[in-house]
């Protein structure tokens, strides 16, 4: 598990291989579980997501948007948002890391929260 902890907010990340949907012409598909665990005394709520994707064909991607999975979830004093999303790769390896950025409640101030880098390795590939 890769962990980051920015503003007291830590952002735990778990990744699994979708082998049942992978490794066909169209690529290999990774699905990703994010725990943003709010270690602070605010209210935060997520308002937006920033990644950069990088596989090993040297192809990066960024994608950015609204909150994630559809939602702007508010996240109170040592509580947590859970969330799975996926990624999918032309290539067997490759890496995700970014920052969401959130809002104070009260104060209305803009947060960076970092993800943490984690890799993307199909499984057979290490051997």
């Amino acid at each position: 598990m890769n962990i980051a902890t920015t503003h007291g907010i830590s952002v735990l990340v778990s990744v699994q291989y979708q082998s049942d949907t992978s490794g066909n012409r169209d690529g290999y598909l990774f699905a990703y579980r994010i725990t943003i665990q709010n270690n602070s005394d605010k209210n935060v709520q997520l308002l937006r997501r920033r990644w950069v994707i990088t596989d090993s064909n040297g192809q990066i991607r960024t994608v950015e948007g609204e909150g994630v999975i559809g939602e702007q979830p508010v996240i109170g004093p040592n509580g947590s948002h859970t969330y799975v999303s996926g990624c999918d790769l032309k290539s067997t390896f490759g890496s995700m890391s970014g920052h969401y950025m959130m809002e104070d409640s009260s104060t209305k101030e803009v947060l960076f929260i970092e993800i943490p880098l984690f890799l993307l390795e199909v499984p057979w590939r290490l051997n």
